[in-house]
């Protein structure tokens, strides 16, 4: 008897068996049962997905003696001969090898008017659709959208770009997803378990992350596997013979990097290189564990249906070491490297350098670093830096991510006190409000409006309080924004002699009395540059650059 390799012999033959697909089973089997049949369906997904392997399986839930039912019993004559391919129910054919329009003709359009042999429903499932020439498409448009009563049609494609939307809008498209990582291991130990195979579960991993989401292609690997390693698969197995890198290497490489220790990180690369692994393939997966640490970073619950919790606690450990910034940056830079090792006689030389350049990108300054340094010079203390400085090392974010979570003691009951009045707000020199409106006035004539709807109060809690009455909410927002904020706080600590943060209030029935300016000087008769040079804007630039206007 000949052998029956595992993508075949394992390949699903109920709904139920489909693995990864669950919103396109349920769809279909919902349509099954209320009898609500679309005259054609288009299954569109990466290879390896179950496109083919669901097409046959609706085949068999609409020709199966018990049909139209949503669990076909496989044993019937129709259901063996639909599994077999030989059915004459089911005409089954891929379309890179029938482009021409007089295939089409002969295969489709002049057998559709013809009842199927035995059976509810007639067939055609065409495979790679996308590959039929464009006088193939415009033959197939009136009979796809009106067929007989008696005829279904099933279209697969890995490129759904090159398929016509004439065609598209005549079907009802599913999207095939790729597989995720742990339920192709699942089903590759429930494989080795019929087989009676000693497939660690490790192994079982390790082949799953490089089948990419495709089962076909795990399936592939596993039987290459066992003719390799007979009966007992471990990871390191996996790994020679696929050249993969183990999860532990690339998370260790990641360490090292984050962690800006150059030789570690090479010497890391130097062993990966002589134990003959690919290099473009380990930077492709280092890129992948970047992207991990940025989607740990954002959502960590998105990593729970690819890996393991203790790869999920692995990369939450990492990411709290480093700003969302620097993963970018980083995947950035190695993306790059990936393109030009494409094409590199010498990849090693490139992967070094990307290492060490992105270890020296970790290390430079940011302009918000630069930010909080001019801050604390000036006696400030941001809020970024305050985070920064509580952010945990990588060692001790590794080994608390890891270590067993230690029951936290119950908070005591918490004590009420009552509270003492605020104290009255403490007054300022009576010269100070005046002086602020005329500087304001002088370096940002816009914010003036603003601010001459409030007026000063005094001092409270080590903040000047600027007043506003209700109606001039506006006005209290506009001088509260960030920027403006610290720009009046600046000019008031210039004049107060002192540093001083500025809280901009709402007080009911406050009264505000606008202070009186002197009049801005008029330009001087006969002088045609009078009205640029008192420009308020041109006054400041000549003042910050220290410069002057020089006769034409």
């Amino acid at each position: 008897m000949s052998y029956t390799v595992f993508a075949r012999k394992y390949r699903p033959q109920t709904f139920d068996e489909v693995v990864g697909q669950e919103h396109i089973v349920r769809t279909l089997k919902n349509a099954i049962e209320q009898g609500r049949l679309a005259q054609a369906y288009l299954f569109v997904g990466p290879r390896g997905t179950g496109k083919t392997s669901i097409a046959r399986i609706f085949a068999k839930a609409l020709n199966c003696v018990h049909a139209p039912t949503v669990s076909p019993c496989g044993v019937c004559d129709m259901c063996r001969e639909i599994a077999a391919g030989t059915s004459l129910n089911v005409l089954e054919f891929d379309a890179a090898s029938n482009t021409q329009v007089d295939k089409i003709r002969e295969l489709i359009i002049d057998t559709v008017k013809f009842a199927p042999a035995h059976g509810r429903y007639k067939l055609y499932i065409v495979d790679e659709v996308h590959m039929l020439s464009t006088s193939s498409f415009n033959a197939l448009l009136k009979t796809l959208e009106e067929p007989p009563a008696h005829v279904k049609f099933v279209f697969a494609t890995t490129d759904v770009q090159k398929v016509p939307t004439t065609i598209i809008s005549r079907c009802q498209r599913f999207d095939l997803q790729r597989i995720a990582t742990p339920a192709i291991a699942r089903h590759l130990l429930f494989i080795a378990e019929k087989e009676k195979l000693a497939l660690s579960a490790a192994a079982a991993d390790a082949v799953a992350r490089g089948a990419e989401g495709g089962l076909r292609d795990a399936e592939s690997m596993l039987d290459q596997l066992v003719a390799f390693c007979g009966e007992a698969i471990e990871e390191a197995d996996v790994l020679n013979v696929f050249g993969f890198t183990a999860q532990h290497t690339v998370a260790e490489l990641g360490l090292h990097i984050l962690a800006r220790q150059a030789a570690p990180t090479l010497a890391l690369v130097h062993q990966q290189a002589a134990a003959g692994k690919d290099l473009s393939r380990l930077l492709g997966e280092l890129i992948s564990h970047f992207r991990n640490l940025l989607v740990a970073k954002s959502d960590a619950g998105a990593l729970s249906e690819e890996f393991s919790a203790e790869a999920v606690a692995q990369f939450i450990a990492q990411a709290q070491s480093v700003e969302m910034s620097k993963l970018l940056d980083l995947i950035e830079q190695f993306a790059g490297a990936e393109s030009r090792m494409k094409w590199a006689a010498n990849k090693k030389m490139h992967f070094e350098v990307a290492v060490i350049r992105a270890i020296q990108t970790l290390g430079q300054a940011t302009l918000d670093d630069v930010l909080d340094s001019l801050a604390e010079m000036r006696g400030e203390t941001s809020q970024k830096s305050e985070v920064r400085s509580q952010r945990p090392s990588l060692a001790a974010a590794v080994a608390s991510a890891l270590a067993p979570a230690a029951k936290a003691a119950p908070a005591p009951p918490p004590i009420l006190r009552e509270e003492p009045p605020a104290p009255a707000p403490t007054a300022l020199p009576a010269d100070l409000w005046p002086q602020l409106v005329a500087r304001v006035r002088k370096e940002r004539p816009l914010v003036l409006t603003w601010l001459q709807s409030g007026t000063l109060l005094g001092i409270e809690g080590g903040a000047a309080l600027l007043g506003f009455p209700p109606e001039a909410d506006l006005a209290r927002e506009a001088c509260d924004a960030p920027k403006q904020r610290g720009f009046l706080e600046e000019i008031l600590s210039q004049l107060a002699g002192r540093r001083l943060a500025i809280k901009c209030v709402k007080r009911e029935g406050l009264v505000v009395t606008p202070v009186a300016l002197p009049e801005e000087p008029k330009p001087e008769p006969g002088d045609p540059m009078a009205e640029f040079k008192n420009d308020r804007l041109i006054q400041r630039a000549l003042e910050e650059f220290k410069a002057e206007i020089a006769p034409a």
